[in-house]
């Protein structure tokens, strides 16, 4: 494992997420997006405030951490040297950034050999930003700072699930996602990256998803496990690569969740 610096790191992320900011906030809900769609026969746009803020957190990198290795949705891989690698989605969310939801966010990840071990979710229009690992479990809004801790355990029939789309990946995927829901007492969809920051807040108990990306689920993972929770996919498994993904604020929800979501091939 490499020496980290654990102070440079979290001033290098500041940075990018206040330059992802610039570059973001200027688009969000303009009429002019540059929207594109990378998807044939389906729709997964990029906007041009996705190119832009990727390329804001580059320029950031660039001139503080120049030896680490990149990973980022629009621009691909850079090689490093340091065994340090950052993992960029400039907007996770950009559905609801085309829609003027402020659901979506940048995803600022760090991994070395073994997996992410920081992470930072920022939310550039309602002000709120997420970070956790390398000692740090920390947000920051409208209403000041506060430490990230998950709920308490409690059962499956208490707990608040979270998704993105009601589809969920695959016609089994979403029978196993409506199987853990069946069992929770609320579910909520609609919230791309945000459900990852409620979870490490304390508000919710519970994420499934399916058909994620590396730079979707690094700085989720590690914002969560700085603040006791769990993250894995639905084989318990470690989930920084991305697939089917299961957050859980406790060993309870998770064990619980797991049981029904293993039974998926």
């Amino acid at each position: 494992m490499p020496d980290i610096d654990a102070i440079e790191i979290l001033r290098t992320a500041h940075a990018m997420a206040e330059a992802a900011r610039g570059a973001v906030l200027p688009f969000f809900r303009g009429n002019n997006l540059g929207t594109a769609n990378k998807l044939a026969g389906g729709y997964d746009p990029v906007t041009e405030a996705d190119k832009g803020a990727e390329r804001a957190m580059r320029a950031v990198l660039a001139d503080m951490r120049p030896d680490d290795a990149i990973i980022g949705e629009e621009y691909g891989s850079d090689a490093g040297s340091t065994g340090l690698t950052w993992v960029l989605d400039p907007i996770d969310g950009t559905r609801g950034f085309v829609s003027g939801t402020p659901t979506w966010g940048v995803l600022i990840g760090l991994n070395d050999s073994s997996g992410p071990v920081f992470g930072m979710i920022d939310q550039p229009y309602i002000g709120e930003r997420f970070w956790g690992g390398l000692g740090y479990a920390e947000m920051q809004g409208p209403q000041g700072a506060n430490a990230l801790k998950a709920r308490d355990s409690r059962p499956l029939s208490e707990a608040v699930l979270f998704t993105t789309f009601p589809e969920v990946g695959s016609a089994d995927e979403r029978k196993g996602f409506e199987a853990v829901a069946a069992e929770v007492q609320l579910t909520r969809y609609g919230m791309d990256c945000y459900a990852y920051a409620l979870l490490a807040a304390g508000q919710i108990d519970l994420v499934v998803e399916a058909g994620l990306s590396n730079y979707d689920i690094c700085a989720p993972i590690a914002v969560i496990e700085a603040a006791g929770g769990i993250v894995t996919n639905w084989q318990g498994e470690p989930a920084h690569d991305g697939g089917r993904v299961l957050a859980a604020a406790s060993a309870e929800q998770h064990a619980a969740a797991l049981q029904i979501l293993r039974r998926i091939a």
